[in-house]
């Protein structure tokens, strides 16, 4: 298990984004599901427009959720061109390139002496996938600014 010590890990890196994940998101899906009950009961214009109008709602909360991650994952993806240009050495930076989106992202919570390592492994198809890349992280970096 990784070792942290800003007292974020593996098993608690995930982040909920209370307004998003425990007030709009469950209201605007109870309030779709409301609305498609009511126009199955009762269909007319009203109820139809209703059923409409909240999957509306949901999918641009769906939408601009997932344009925020989007963007926080070219910022990320961008920073850790940055830093392993910093990182590697010689022999591993003309590889950078060949990392995937969610390869830089997932290594983005390594601290700097464990990245090259981590790089040949990922390059040699040794962690598969970005599970495997934090799970292999042995000295965790905080994420605190993630949207």
């Amino acid at each position: 298990m990784a070792t942290s010590e800003s007292g974020q890990t593996y098993s608690n890196h995930t982040r909920f984004f209370p307004l998003f994940h425990f007030f709009a998101a469950p209201i605007l899906s109870a309030n779709l599901v409301l609305a498609v009950v009511q126009l199955v009961r009762a269909p007319s214009p009203g109820t139809v427009w209703n059923a409409v109008f909240a999957a509306g709602l949901v999918g641009g909360l769906t939408a601009a959720r997932l344009m925020a991650l989007q963007v926080q994952d070219r910022v990320i993806r961008l920073e850790m061109r940055l830093r392993l240009r910093e990182v590697l050495p010689a022999d591993l930076q003309p590889r950078i390139p060949e990392l995937t989106r969610q390869q830089l992202v997932a290594l983005r919570f390594a601290g700097d002496a464990e990245l090259p390592d981590l790089v040949r492994r990922v390059l040699a198809g040794s962690l598969k996938n970005a599970t495997d890349i934090k799970k292999a992280v042995t000295h965790w970096q905080g994420d605190y600014l993630r949207a």
